[in-house]
């Protein structure tokens, strides 16, 4: 790890070696990002959980939720995804400092960064993404309707989303994935590290929904 002070913010780096990928995120500490100016550990987790299970992203579309440092996203894109990472307007310079610097030229074209406000703005985007992704977004109660929102308009039949969140250290995040998620998605646990999951989810039925009321 290194940082490096630059003006109003210190540039903290972290190295982090997934699916043969050596990966160098730099962290935009101290320029108003707040947590999304850290690597948690629910992406790393995830990023793990994709190096286990050999993931293949290859002429997928993905969508990631939060991207933060974006270490998530751009091994998704190193693993053949077509990633859109997105988080709030101020986060986008960070992500784009990391992909700038571990996706190669070669592959830029597959990685889209743009702003997106959950329960706001999610329909200026299109509904035919393959995966969705999302690691840490569940910290906040008072977010969770907005999330959701997101979650449901973005979710088709053909979509697959995978979520990682922290159970223990985050309020709500067992309530939200155990009792509001369920009731609208089939939700399964995939792997558990300490407090950190990885949920995979699925759309319901218009018939399950209704057993679920």
């Amino acid at each position: 790890m290194s940082s490096i002070e630059n003006k109003d913010r210190t540039l903290e780096e972290q190295k982090h070696e997934f699916c043969g990928h050596s990966l160098n995120i730099t962290m935009f500490k101290g320029a108003a990002l707040g947590v999304s100016a850290y690597i948690w550990g629910p992406g790393l987790v995830l990023c793990q959980y994709f190096q286990d299970e050999k993931f293949d992203f290859t002429g997928k579309k993905v969508l990631e939720l939060g991207s933060g440092t974006g270490i998530v996203g751009i091994l998704t894109v190193l693993l053949g995804g077509d990633v859109t990472m997105t988080d709030r307007p101020r986060i986008l310079s960070q992500i784009e400092h990391n992909v700038d610097a571990n996706v190669p030229a070669e592959s830029r074209a597959r990685s889209k960064i743009s702003a997106l406000a959950w329960g706001t703005d999610q329909d200026k985007y299109p509904t035919d993404f393959d995966f969705i992704l999302g690691s840490d977004l569940v910290y906040s109660p008072s977010q969770f309707p907005d999330l959701l929102q997101t979650l449901l308009y973005f979710c088709s039949e053909k979509t697959t989303i995978y979520l990682c969140s922290n159970l223990n250290a985050r309020m709500g995040a067992y309530d939200f994935h155990n009792e509001l998620l369920p009731k609208h998605f089939d939700s399964e646990t995939l792997h558990q590290i300490g407090g950190d999951c990885v949920y995979k989810l699925t759309k319901k039925t218009p018939l399950e929904t209704i057993d679920r009321v």
